[in-house]
Parts: structure tokens; sequence; C-alpha cells
């Protein structure tokens, strides 16, 4: 890239403006945070403002880089790798500090020890690392993920499998012993078998893996509508999600061969999409924050935290490169196929609402949680300014319109005497969703139930 092109983007992760030299302090924390992350350059004769001004050009350009590159080597450890030269812009000198990502995290500046003066990249600015991030650093040195690290406190012979096993065999998986070992759900450790992190994530022992959903009134977060929490079962939460989305956001219909086809705002593929990336690449170690989505009149906000891992960016998930955060997560979510190719969800994402004739999608890292911006369809503001919740919608006498895509695939199947079981073989979702969709098409009057335990029985109103 253009070193223009460079300013007009701004500072970044990787990019850092200098008017002049800084001190050893700042570029020693500037190094270091460059390369226990994606790496970076400083660029020195750029203003704040990003005027290119250029170095002084009285300096012994030889002998700047010489000390620029003394400074670096006696300051941090382990030795770091650079860089040092010069571009020539607008008959302007300026002088680049490129440094190269490391494979020996965590740096840091000697004179503060390790313990101190591990410094990490957030945003546009140089931040020191807390315990936590000093511990991710060293699982990237020793090439392990949070998730396929083993949860002492966690005993597997006491856990309830119950729910994951039946999400295996609805999904034709094996559940063996053998299976959940390849998959990094459980690690041998001598003669006994202990639980990973990751199987724990999946199980939603953790509190922050519990998933915030809402949907707000108007264009800001001063007044909620709807409100909830959803925890437990990672496949459960995914479908409550997606149930949660289809409630609150406009569907418009068409028909085919005389069948009505109620088609979401924004393509629930995409959404979903959304929602497991957010759930396999976000941080866990990060604790006491979990994922939140909100639901605007103009938009859906999907806040994963922990922003991106520290060695991608924001242009290179936009090419394509996938970084794998959650190792055991990313496999699982592989094998029930919501993972097609490594990279390939973000692009699918933005086809998909690209040919739904959507704003594109944006990917934004703000400090230290990445905001993923679904733009949604235009809709005609009622009086007071919001998005009524039907907008869109081919009216009918009986009131079907107020379905979700769930509740009406559900309520398609209801005859005149349809059992819950036989609902459940025709749709792959769980025994618990089909439950609380009837619960929900009772309530709205539309489904009746009749007998009581094994012979219980639903019908059409």
């Amino acid at each position: 890239m253009d070193i223009k092109d460079i300013i007009k983007v701004g500072e970044n992760k990787t990019v850092e403006f200098k008017e002049i030299i800084p001190n050893s302090k700042k570029i020693s924390q500037t190094a270091v945070a460059f390369a226990n992350g994606a790496g970076g350059k400083i660029f020195i004769g750029i203003t704040d403002d990003r005027q290119i001004i250029g170095i002084d050009e009285k300096l012994d350009i030889f002998k700047t880089i010489d000390d620029l590159n003394t400074i670096i080597y006696d300051s941090c450890y382990p030795n770091i790798n650079t860089n040092i030269y010069t571009e020539n812009k607008e008959d302007k000198t300026i002088l680049v500090v490129e440094i190269f990502p490391g494979n020996l995290k965590p740096y840091y500046i000697k004179s503060m020890g390790r313990e101190n003066g591990v410094y990490i990249r957030v945003g546009a600015s140089n931040r020191k690392a807390g315990y936590e991030n000093i511990l991710e650093l060293e699982r990237q040195r020793r090439n392990i993920t949070f998730d396929e690290e083993i949860d002492w406190d966690l005993d597997y012979k006491n856990l309830d499998l119950k729910t994951l096993k039946k999400n295996f065999k609805e999904n034709k998986k094996d559940f063996s012993e053998e299976k959940l070992l390849n998959l990094g759900l459980i690690k041998k450790e001598g003669k006994d078998l202990k639980v990973t992190r990751g199987l724990g994530i999946i199980l939603g022992m953790y509190e922050n893996t519990n998933i915030n959903c809402a949907r707000f009134k108007g264009k800001t977060m001063d007044i909620f509508l709807d409100k909830k929490e959803f925890t437990g079962n990672i496949f459960e939460k995914i479908e409550n999600i997606q149930m949660f989305l289809e409630n609150h956001l406009n569907l418009s219909s068409e028909f085919e061969k005389f069948q009505r086809k109620d088609i979401l705002e924004i393509p629930t593929l995409a959404l979903r999409e959304g929602i497991i990336n957010a759930i396999v690449h976000r941080d866990y170690s990060n604790q006491g924050r979990d994922i939140k989505i909100g639901i605007y009149d103009d938009i859906v906000e999907i806040v994963s935290p922990g922003g991106l891992p520290s060695t991608l960016t924001i242009e290179q998930i936009y090419s394509g490169r996938s970084e794998i955060r959650n190792r055991v997560l990313a496999r699982i979510f592989k094998e029930f196929n919501f993972i097609e190719k490594w990279g390939s969800g973000i692009n699918r994402m933005i086809n998909l609402c690209k040919n739904a004739n959507l704003k594109t999608p944006e990917i934004k890292e703000t400090g230290d949680s990445v905001v993923l911006t679904f733009y949604r369809a235009n809709s005609i503001p009622d009086s007071a300014g919001l998005m009524p919740d039907n907008a869109g919608l081919v009216p009918d006498s009986a009131g079907l319109n107020n379905l979700s895509e769930t509740e009406e695939k559900v309520f398609n199947l209801v005859s005149d005497k349809t059992t819950r079981k036989e609902i459940q073989n025709k749709l792959s979702l769980s025994e618990r969703t089909i439950r609380k969709v009837l619960n929900t098409l009772q309530e709205k009057d539309l489904v009746e139930k009749i007998g009581k335990g094994p012979v219980t029985y639903y019908k059409k109103k």
C-alpha cells in the first residue's frame, strides 16, 4: 500500500505517525506492542493531522537509523526483528521503522521486567498488558488456544452430557470417547480424562458464555422494548438467538406455487454467519463480558469481547484471511457444518446482504471489542419515528404475519392430529425449541393442545 493510502486510513493497530523522532521510551513501547501483535510501522515525519512534513534534513540519517536500532536492541527482550528505511514523498523524507511480529512472545521492556514491561496494541495506542493478556501471549508462543487448555475445576465424570449427546445424535455425529478426544473436548492426563475449556464453553458452564439480546426503541440504547439473556448449551443458544431476531426484524412475503414464503429483511444466513463468527472467534479469556446483540430501528449490532486476535487486522479479514482463536470451537462448528470453508464466512455474509440490496455489513475494532453492524432494509417510520415490527408484511385474515420463520414452519406442519415428535422429526430443531414454539402458537390462539403426557397432540384452531 502506498504511503498516501496509509495516511488516508490513519493510525491503527499496525500504523503510528510521529512528527519528530520520539524518545527511547516511546520507541521501545511501540516496538514491543507491535512485536506482540501483527507487527507494524512507525512513520516519522507525519503530523497527527496526517500532514507530510518529513524529518529534519540536517539529520545524519545513517546515524539516526543506527541509534534507533540500538535503542530497540538494548531496551527490548527478546530481540525484536526490525527494518528501518526512508521513503520520499512530496519531496520530503519520511523515516519508517518497521517492526515484524515475533514468535517469542511476550516481548517486554527489559528495565521494567516481564511482569510490568509487556505492551500490546489496542486500536491506535499502546497499552500495558494485564495478566490475562500476558497469558494469551504465552499461549501464542506455545501454539495453543484458550479453549484447548484443561479446566482443572471441571470433573468429566460429573458432567451432564445428555443434551450434547442428543445434539450429536440429531446431526448423525459420533459421540464416542475417541471422537471427543479428536475434537479436543477432552484430553488424557495419564489414565484420566480431563475437560478442556472448549467443552465448558459449549456446555455454557461459564458466566461469560451467556449471550444478551435486546430490541431497542429508536436508534439508541436509551429504552429497550425486549431483552433476553440466553444461557446453557451453545446450540440451543444459537436457535434462541435466531428466533429472537426473527421475532423483531421485518418480514416481506413472496409466493411460490400458491404458497407464501416469508423473507427476513436481513438474510437469515448472513445473520447466522455473524452469530457463529462472534461465538467462535471471541476472546473467552476476557472474563466478565459476554456477546451482546442489539436490534435498533436502523441496524443490528453484534458486539464480541476481546478485539481481534493480535496478529490479525480488519483489512486482512476482508481479504479472506482467517485466524482461529478457539480451535476446539472451530472444530465443533466445522463438524456440524456451521463453517464451510475457513475464511469464507465474511465474504459470504457480505454477498448475501448485497444480493438483498442492503448496505454492506461493517466490521470495526473498537478498543478491545469487535463490532459487526448489519444495516436494516428501508422502512417507513410511523408518526413517532419508529419502524413498525410488521413493516413489509402481506396482510392476511388469520394474523399469521406475526409469526417468525421458525414458528410458521412448525405451524405449517400441524394438521388435525400432530404430535410434537412428528414435527421434530421433520425439522432440525431441538425438542426444547419445538416445545417453546408450540407454546407460543397456543398463546397466539393458532394451535390447540389436546391430551396430556405421551398421548398429547396438537391441531390447528
